[in-house]
């Protein structure tokens, strides 16, 4: 038996959650380089595409919507308040809360980087002829969607 010697086991080739891991670290992979191009990560483009899709929101907001840590959130924010991306202005019902809005470069930046992540998406999915795309993408939004209220913490953009 000619086995390649970095090869897993039979065992766990086969297992699809190994798969979908090993195809999420593949996909990770990618869109940080994607996005290292204009100098940002994967929490700045959710943050960013979040604030954009569903308008301004607290900061405790922004955690549950797109599952970032709220440590890891006010550095993202901090990060693209600085770049002018998103302004941070009290809430006029709670003084002690911010409540974060994209910016008109917030929002030219998000279509610099959808088009990088469009990119990148296109990188990971080349193997796959078009049809196997869509299904792919309804076998794994079917996959996670029942398990959602269990993703706590889980970041956006995988």
């Amino acid at each position: 038996m000619n086995i390649p010697e970095e090869a897993p086991p039979r065992r766990l080739r086969g297992l699809p959650s190994r798969l979908a891991n090993q195809a999420a670290l593949t996909a990770n992979r990618i869109v940080d380089r994607a996005l290292a191009q204009a100098g940002v990560r994967r929490y700045h483009y959710a943050l960013l595409a979040t604030l954009e899709e569903y308008g301004p929101a607290s900061q405790a907001g922004l955690v549950r919507r797109t599952g970032i840590d709220r440590s890891d959130m006010v550095a993202i924010v901090n990060d693209l308040a600085e770049r002018d991306c998103l302004k941070r202005a009290p809430d006029p019902e709670d003084r002690r809360r911010n409540i974060i809005t994209i910016t008109p470069a917030g929002r030219a930046r998000l279509v610099e980087l959808d088009r990088l992540i469009a990119a990148a998406q296109e990188e990971f999915l080349a193997p796959l002829p078009p049809a196997d795309r869509e299904h792919l993408i309804d076998l794994l939004t079917r996959l996670v969607e029942p398990h959602e209220d269990r993703r706590q913490g889980i970041g956006s953009i995988r």
